[in-house]
């Protein structure tokens, strides 16, 4: 997913346009001397960027926004769309360098100075945001160039622009009278506390967890490259043995291999038990951030949050989300519940006895693919060598768009694991700069995402490209073997890199509309899609080879892998369904939650999100967890109500490799230039200039529809 890493800023980050631009004076501070920077395309100097920068960064950043805001609001001139929507959207630019910066490494390469420092900025950010949002003077500009707009000679773009302009200060207070301005202002730094007190927690309860074994015993059925990985991990705090821990790279393999089921038990109640209750407790914050965005909703007259949320999307309603998300789970529940049946019975075949558990899942469905198939991760990954799948990812995406990536040592990174790309497109010029970090590390938060230091935007003639940035947590090499992938670890790969070709491909004029800043329920469009061409012999073949003897990837494992790839679909979707109808259960409620008399918070919130994922449920609760406390994505990401959109998604991206399926039975090929011409003209590189589905359809010349996604989850013949 893309990670929102920055939304403080209500104006956008353009730099103001000159022939002949005057160099601002130095002010002995590296991150706003900017425009003194002699480092390739601007890229930031992290070696000389320090903790101690950031707030004289931010509180000089916050000082020259605010003019900038001034000077728009106090121009005697009658507004324009040039003086007053185009120079808000170039306002704020220095704020912006700042915080693409700081933001950045927060997820990625955290420590407790910037996590205090965080916190300290929060309260600043929210307020500085909602000063822009609620300033009346600039709002009459705004909405007096919105209602000439009809009369304006505007492109597409420019007219987006505009109305999107006029909505967001409508949608976020701008038409409240005083009193409702001030309760907004109230809530959403209430808010932004809350939320980020809440991302905080996670990180800190993954990070605080750990178990030491020190029995080799205890971790039968675990790989050698697993076990290496522990042994590694408990080194690194001084101590002999196999570190368990959270991060995924531990938990995943953990849950699907270890034969001690008292252990998978012990490490799934830990994994989702975070943040319920003691030091890193989310219960309260869960109940606190439910009831601010109600209580939001109703200042805008909505009856509940979603109602708020889901207007500027393509789903636009609750009852839209709903009806799709109902839609699938009665296509895919019968299946689901019979998946579960298969695997209990096959468990029963192993001795096991009882019904099968949460932390029995992974293992027994591992085993069974294994039986079905004979197919696991151990036997692919020799197949998939981190820097080997790297050059694959590449060169998919030189075989569909034309783009090369060239490694620039000069670039200055982050942390010494983080490579630095040039990209350039297929004449050779400059395209992006593109940053890979793949590891896991303290400061990284889990999971992975995209995200941009620096937006794509135009000044005049002049094109300022982006910087892009993966991160992801993917298994490490050990002393005897290099980073060895598992089949979901390239897959997750291909995902962000979607998110990576849609940031990197854009050519958009304004740093708003550009790349992934589009509604979230189309914004995994281009990522989701690219993930379909890991099932594709052809582009297997051009990287999937064994990393000791060369050996290409052998047909009868890709057999094998065509054959398994729907298994457990129908699981798969109902979790990700129960993911959704939770999001729209904390999102939909028209009155506070309360805890019931007599119930603790901790009980009442586990309850609640019990019954609303209780109609795709295919498996026991196991009492005292639940994955809310940790739901980043609703609770301290951009997914509020919007979760869905992963499902919606998914719908679009196999409608839209349907076509590249047509493509490769009518040409010859699944690099289908004809095709990948289409989707880069009309999605990649349009950014949020047109409304999605408007893309989408002169992409695919018409509807998409649900027979795609059910036909390649095997749901539908």
């Amino acid at each position: 997913m893309k990670k929102v890493i920055f939304m403080a800023i209500a104006a956008g980050t353009l730099m103001a346009c000159s022939d002949k631009p005057v160099l601002p004076e130095k002010t002995g501070n590296v991150l706003l001397d900017y425009a003194y920077w002699t480092t390739p395309h601007g890229t930031y100097p992290f070696d000389s960027i320090h903790a101690a920068d950031y707030m004289p960064a931010f509180e000089e950043a916050l000082r020259q926004g605010r003019e900038e805001i001034d000077a728009i609001v106090n121009n005697p001139d009658a507004p324009t769309f040039k003086n007053t929507i185009e120079a808000l959207e170039k306002a704020g630019h220095t704020l912006s360098m700042v915080a693409g910066c700081f933001y950045n490494l927060t997820h990625s390469e955290t420590n407790d100075s910037l996590q205090a420092l965080e916190v300290e900025l929060s309260p600043m950010m929210s307020e500085y945001s909602t000063s822009i949002i609620l300033n009346e003077g600039l709002f009459e500009r705004i909405k007096a160039v919105y209602e000439q707009r009809d009369n304006l000679r505007l492109r597409p773009d420019q007219r987006k622009l505009l109305e999107d302009t006029y909505e967001s200060f409508a949608d976020n207070g701008a038409n409240l009278d005083e009193a409702g301005k001030e309760k907004y202002r109230e809530l959403t730094a209430r808010l932004s506390m809350l939320t980020l007190t809440f991302g905080q927690n996670v990180l800190k309860a993954t990070n605080a967890w750990t178990k030491l074994i020190t029995d080799e015993a205890q971790l039968a059925g675990l790989n050698d490259d697993t076990k290496a990985m522990m042994k590694a991990n408990a080194e690194k705090k001084g101590q002999k043995g196999w570190l368990m821990d959270l991060k995924p790279t531990t938990y995943i393999p953990f849950m699907k291999d270890c034969d001690n089921r008292e252990l998978r038990q012990e490490l799934y109640m830990a994994y989702n038990g975070r943040c319920i209750g003691g030091e890193f407790d989310n219960t309260q914050n869960i109940i606190d951030i439910a009831n601010t965005r109600l209580e939001l909703a109703k200042l805008f007259d909505k009856p509940d949050y979603a109602a708020k949320s889901l207007h500027k999307t393509c789903a636009e309603t609750e009852e839209n989300v709903m009806n799709f998300l109902d839609q699938l789970r009665d296509a895919y529940m019968p299946a689901a519940k019979a998946e579960v049946q298969e695997l209990q019975d096959y468990a029963q075949t192993l001795g096991f006895e009882g019904e099968i558990q949460p932390w029995d899942w992974s293992y027994y469905s591992r085993k069974l693919k294994d039986e079905k198939y004979s197919i696991s991760d151990d036997v692919l990954r020799p197949y998939f060598e981190l820097e080997s799948v790297k050059q694959g990812v590449f060169g998919l995406a030189k075989r569909l768009y034309g783009i090369t990536f060239v490694e620039n040592k000069d670039i200055q990174v982050y942390n010494p694991e983080v490579s630095a790309y040039d990209v350039f497109d297929a004449k050779g010029n400059y395209l992006a700069v593109y940053y890979s970090d793949f590891h896991p590390r303290d400061g990284k938060r889990g999971g992975a995402w995209m995200n941009d230091f620096q937006p794509q935007y135009k000044c005049g003639r002049k094109d300022h490209r982006p910087h892009i940035v993966n991160v992801m947590n993917f298994t490490r090499a050990t002393e005897t073997k290099p980073a060895l992938l598992t089949y979901d670890e390239v897959r997750t790969f291909l995902h962000e890199f979607g998110h990576g070709l849609h940031g990197m491909l854009t050519r958009c004029y304004y740093s708003s509309q550009s790349g992934t800043a589009v509604p979230r329920d189309f914004v995994e469009l281009p990522s989701q899609f690219n993930e379909n061409f890991i099932d594709e012999k052809e582009f297997l073949d051009t990287f999937a080879k064994h990393y000791v003897t060369g050996e290409q990837l052998p047909q009868e494992l890709l057999d094998k892998m065509h054959a398994a790839q729907t298994y457990h679909a129908a699981y798969a979707c109902v979790r990700q369904l129960s993911f959704g109808y939770l999001d729209m259960a904390w999102h939909t409620l028209h009155e506070p939650f309360v805890a019931p008399e007599g119930q603790n918070v901790k009980d009442a919130v586990i309850d609640f999100c019990n019954a609303a994922m209780e109609q795709v449920r295919v498996l026991p609760n196991a009492d005292g967890t639940t994955m809310a406390t940790s739901f980043t994505h609703i609770f301290s990401g951009g997914y509020a109500a919007g979760y869905y959109s992963y499902k919606w998604s998914e719908l679009l991206d196999a409608d839209a490799f349907a076509q590249f399926k047509k493509a490769q039975a009518l040409r010859g090929s699944i690099f289908d230039k004809k095709e990948a011409d289409l989707f880069r003209k009309n999605i990649l590189e349009r950014g949020g200039t047109e409304e999605p589905m408007v893309l989408y359809r002169r992409f695919r010349g018409g509807e998409p529809t649900i027979d795609a996604l059910l036909e390649r989850d095997g749901i539908k013949k």
